[in-house]
């Protein structure tokens, strides 16, 4: 017999403060091009599994 569990997301948004904003942008600039440029693969992985290319997608837009 196979149980299914279940695991509820739990997701939490907070507005950042100015101090948190600045602390963030100081610790990426003083980052290597090369340590960013990781930092997003690792988030690229997380959303989109371990592929090894972005998904290609277009979205048509018509302006009145």
């Amino acid at each position: 017999m196979k149980l299914l569990v279940m695991i509820e997301k739990i997701v939490k948004k907070v507005a950042l403060e100015h101090d948190e904003i600045k602390e963030n942008l100081e610790y990426w600039l003083s980052r290597t091009p090369a340590e960013r440029v990781e930092a997003i693969e690792i988030l690229r992985k997380q959303y989109y599994g371990n592929t090894e290319r972005l998904q290609r997608f277009v979205r048509v837009i018509r302006q009145a």
